[in-house]
């Protein structure tokens, strides 16, 4: 990951779910009832939260109500989770408004106009922010969007209208329709200075407010259509929808820019003489991102719920341009997996686990029959995502040296968060990448001329009691211990995405001083990102104690020790044809994306200056 991609990553702290709809307009009535008994000043408060409720919270409740079946009707997709989130949002802007208009008119003595005057700008703002949300959820026209984007802003309107008594300005209408059209005496006296020319005002604001939304977004479009051929409204509507429903319109936005390629996945099964499976490790060479539960994010768990023994899915020399763009894609890596799985001839052979080191990078590695897990990590040096050339050309090195299938494992076990400029992305051409290709070469040579014997397998599995919010994923923590020939190696795998620096050398030194005699130790987390719906780098290690870590893994591989067993163990790959983000594409999208954020928020505020100075102008022409 690169300091722009995690930019991007670190988006997903925006990630959560909308309450229902009911909800919203639960507290949007609730709020209106409060604002209603501070602004209003009747002899009772239930008549003041009342009208509160009435001019403030009724707006709210035909928008919510409304806008979902107006934009369906045109097509759209404003659900009505959607429509309340926005109407309440809407709410709370208007309140604001008012708010600092009733202290300003406080301080400065302004009188009852000013305050209309802001609500008018207010009502505008709105209508804006609506019709936004709208374009870019239901992707309108700004024409057909102004439609359903109206709604909060016309009821809020008509109430006026009728309620301030305008009607007496015109020659219009008998008895009757003064009866429902006008009826000041009903409402709070401060409603009786608005006049025609308010809504004149207020919808030359609104238009202007349009005016506005329609060149902010051709001005933030553009580099995405010229960049990605993709407009940024779908990325807005699939982050939207991601946010307010947990929808995959986001997903959908990602296949558009994606790329087909082909992966390889490896599946390596341990089982016992009787043919019941104890283990199995698979490897597909793809990126469990992007963030959350999009995409792959939450693949280590679907790989888990398809093995039959425990599963153990470590992290794969990948980066972010191998996230797959949607869920979907996962059942085309479990089906070659399956695939795999059934081509597996196994033995009862393997070797005793070998560790070479070949500058920054430390390999340790086992062959089982012709096949070999080699597992590699840069600790105690930083580093994230091991480079899909770089791991192909290890994999290659490996087995020049006479192995078959070869499963190579980024333990992805000791990084500092986003800090500095690529947070350790492995890159072909780095001394880095030549470093784990050469010191894969000597592994290979290692491995074959190792000490052979009858493989023993213990496993064990703590679902420990962190949530994702801590770094720790629904896996836990899983143990396997490989006895062979009196030799022990513990693979301790944390479902999570990657480890504070030092926590790795602290867990190996636990496990081989006070644990079932351990030779050799490998730490490795699967680079879940169901843990970045909090964070970015919401590491192992850094919202949990280190010790209760460590007494979890220790008594994890003690157990494991005592599940000792003999075992057979067989290793198989097949490929799979899946659509992933692509070469650089995600850099190109991480970049576009924090120029959005970054930049589009400053031209908004440019925008928003620049609306609220005319509307100035205006009022005080008017």
């Amino acid at each position: 990951m690169t300091a722009t991609q995690g930019d991007l990553a670190s988006l997903s702290r925006f990630v959560f779910r909308a309450p229902s709809w009911y909800s919203s307009l639960t507290f949007a009535l609730c709020l209106a009832a409060v604002t209603g008994v501070a602004a209003f000043d009747s002899r009772f408060v239930l008549g003041d939260a009342w009208e509160g409720v009435f001019f403030i919270g009724l707006p709210t409740i035909a928008a919510s109500v409304l806008t979902p079946y107006v934009d369906g009707w045109l097509g759209g997709q404003l659900t009505p989770n959607r429509a309340s989130l926005l109407a309440l949002s809407c709410e709370l802007v208007t309140i604001a408004f008012l708010t600092v208009a009733g202290v300003v008119a406080l301080v400065a003595g302004f009188g009852q106009e000013f305050v209309f005057d802001v609500l008018i700008a207010a009502l505008g703002a709105i209508f804006a922010l609506r019709l936004f949300v709208t374009v870019a959820v239901s992707r309108h026209s700004l024409p057909v969007a102004a439609i359903p984007a109206s709604i909060q802003t016309a009821a809020a309107a008509l109430l006026l209208f009728v309620y301030s008594g305008t009607l007496r300005y015109f020659e219009i209408g008998g008895p009757l329709t003064r009866s429902y059209l006008s009826r000041p005496q009903e409402a709070p006296p401060e409603l009786l200075v608005v006049t025609p020319d308010d809504f004149v005002m207020l919808a030359v604001v609104c238009l202007l407010y349009a005016t506005a939304v329609w060149l902010f977004l051709l001005a933030i479009d553009q580099p995405w259509r010229r960049s990605l051929d993709v407009s940024v409204l779908d990325f807005i509507r699939g982050f939207i929808g991601h946010i307010a429903e947990g929808t995959r319109e986001l997903e959908d936005f990602f296949e558009e820019i994606g790329e087909e390629a082909v992966v390889p996945v490896t599946v390596l099964v341990f089982r016992t003489p009787d043919g019941t499976e104890k283990a199995r490790f698979v490897l597909p060479m793809i990126h469990p991102g992007p963030m959350g539960e999009i995409g792959g994010g939450n693949l280590p768990e679907r790989v888990a719920r398809n093995a039959d023994g425990l599963a153990f899915p470590p992290h794969a020399t990948a980066g972010h341009d191998f996230n797959l763009v949607t869920e979907r894609e996962v059942g085309t890596i479990i089906d070659a997996a399956e695939r795999a799985g059934d081509e597996i001839e196994f033995t009862d052979e393997a070797t005793v686990s070998v560790r070479t080191d070949e500058g920054e990078a430390s390999l340790i590695g086992q062959a089982f029959g012709d096949d070999a897990l080699v597992v590699t990590t840069y600790a105690p040096g930083f580093a994230d995502d091991v480079a899909y050339a770089v791991g192909l050309s290890a994999t290659a090195e490996t087995r020049s040296a006479g192995l078959d299938d070869v499963m190579l494992v980024d333990a992805h076990n000791c990084n500092n968060g986003l800090e500095g400029e690529d947070l350790g992305h492995v890159t072909p051409g780095s001394k880095r990448s030549f470093d784990m290709i050469q010191g894969a070469g000597a592994l290979g040579d290692a491995v074959v001329e190792a000490r052979r014997g009858q493989p023993k397998l213990g496993v064990a599995w703590d679902e420990t009691p962190w949530e994702p919010e801590d770094g720790i994923g629904p896996l836990g923590i899983r143990v396997s211990v490989l006895d062979v020939e009196g030799h022990r190696t513990a693979y301790v795998l944390v479902d999570g995405n990657n480890m504070e620096p030092g926590l790795r050398a602290k867990l190996v030194e636990r496990v081989e001083e006070n644990a079932g005699d351990i030779d050799e130790t490998e730490v490795m987390t699967t680079d879940t990102h169901i843990v970045n719906t909090v964070e970015a780098d919401n590491q192992v290690g850094a919202a949990i104690p280190d010790d209760e870590l460590l007494a979890i893994v220790a008594d994890l591989v003690d157990r494991a020790v005592d599940d000792l067993e003999p075992v057979e163990a067989g290793m198989a790959s097949e490929r799979a044809e899946v659509t992933v983000f692509g070469n650089d594409r995600t850099e190109t999208l991480a970049s576009h994306a924090n120029a959005m954020v970054s930049m589009g928020s400053y031209l908004a505020a440019v925008f928003i200056l620049a609306v609220f100075t005319v509307s100035v102008l205006l009022f005080f022409l008017a």
